[in-house]
C-alpha cells in the first residue's frame, strides 16, 4: 500500500530559527527531513506514521565543515559526499570517509546526512559505530538554546533517543587526538557495495613497544544499539600484541554484544564474523608491531 500525498502537510522553512520555532510550539509533532532517504522509503511503502514534515536539507546552518586546532566540527546537514571529500576528514578520521563511502550508492550519498544517519538510530547505520570509536559529541539545539552530549549516551534502545520532541541535531564534534592510532574498519553485507550491515567493526588501537597502550572498539548490527565494547577494550589494554589475546578478548567481546536473528542473518552469524572481523584487527596490529 502506498501512501496518499494529500494525508501530509510539508513545512519548508528557509531559517533553522524558524524550524526551531516550530518545533517549540508543537513538541514531537514534526519529523524532519534532510536527504530523505530512510523517510521517502518509509512513505513510498505506506509506512510513515509521522503527517507532519519540515523539510531542513536547504538549511546552511547546518550544512558546514568547521576545523579547528582541537577539533573538528561537522554540521548535520553535510552529506556523505561532503564527508568523504573533505581532506581534514579523510587525513584525520579516515574511518569516517571510509564509512562515509560505504553507504550507499553516490545517490544515495549526495542526498543522505551524517546527522540523519544518527537520528534514524539504525543499530546497523555505517557511521555509527565510527563515530563511538572516536569518541564524538553531539550539539544539539533547540529554541530554547543548545546542549552538548557524549555521542556514546545518545542511543538509549532500539531506535530511542536522548533527542528531545524540540531538538534538532544541530553538530557532530571530534577532537583531532588521535595521532599514533592505527585504524581498522570492516563492514560485512549481501555483497560489496549498496548492502545494509550484517556486521560491522571500527576499531583504532595505539601501539608501544608491542603492547596495547589504548583501544577503542565499536560495533554495528550487533545489538539493538550501535554498542561501544568498552569491556573489550579493558580486556586488550596493557596487553602484548601476540595470537593468544584473540582467544582472551573474543571471549569477553561474545558477552558484550546481544545480536539476533532477523531476515538478514542470524546470531550464530553475527557472533563468528565479528569474532572473525577481532582477529583480523589484532592481526593488523601485530603486522605493524613486526613492522615497526
Amino acid at each position: 500500500m502506498r501512501s496518499n500525498p494529500a494525508d501530509y502537510e510539508l513545512a519548508a522553512p528557509s531559517t533553522l530559527q524558524e524550524v526551531l520555532a516550530l518545533y517549540g510550539s508543537e513538541p514531537g509533532s514534526w519529523l524532519p527531513i534532510a536527504g530523505g532517504t530512510d523517510v521517502m522509503v518509509l512513505y513510498a511503502a505506506g509506512k510513515l506514521t509521522a503527517r507532519k514534515l519540515v523539510s531542513i536539507g536547504n538549511l546552511h546552518e547546518l550544512r558546514y565543515i568547521e576545523v579547528a586546532s582541537s577539533e573538528v566540527r561537522i554540521g548535520a546537514g553535510c552529506t556523505y559526499t561532503d564527508v568523504r571529500q573533505h581532506s581534514v576528514i579523510a587525513r584525520d578520521f579516515p574511518l569516517l570517509a571510509q564509512a562515509a563511502a560505504w553507504t550507499g550508492g553516490i545517490a544515495n550519498q549526495n542526498r543522505g546526512t551524517l546527522g540523519g544517519n544518527i537520528a534514524n538510530a539504525s543499530p546497523a547505520g555505517d557511521s555509527l559505530p565510527v563515530l563511538l570509536v572516536y569518541d564524538a559529541d553531539l550539539i544539539l539545539v533547540s529554541a530554547k538554546g543548545e546542549r552538548r552530549i557524549p555521542y556514546r549516551t545518545f542511543h538509549t534502545g532500539y531506535k530511542k533517543t536522548l533527542l528531545a520532541p524540540d531538538e534538532l541535531i544541530h553538530g557532530i564534534c571530534i577532537s583531532r587526538n588521535l595521532t599514533g592510532y592505527i585504524p581498522y574498519a570492516r563492514k560485512v553485507g549481501a555483497r560489496n557495495a549498496q548492502a545494509i550491515s550484517k556486521v560491522f567493526l571500527a576499531a583504532v588501537a595505539r601501539v608501544a613497544h608491542a603492547t596495547i597502550e589504548d583501544a577503542r572498539l565499536a560495533a554495528g548490527s550487533v545489538g539493538p544499539i550501535p554498542i561501544r565494547l568498552t569491556r573489550t577494550e579493558l580486556a586488550l589494554a596493557g596487553q602484548p600484541v601476540n595470537s593468544s589475546l584473540l582467544e582472551t578478548a573474543g571471549k569477553v567481546m561474545a558477552e558484550e554484544i546481544q545480536p539476533i536473528d532477523d531476515i538478514r542473518s542470524t546470531a550464530r552469524y553475527r557472533r563468528m564474523v565479528l569474532h572473525n572481523l577481532l582477529a583480523e584487527f589484532l592481526r593488523g596490529l601485530l603486522d605493524a608491531r613486526i613492522a615497526s
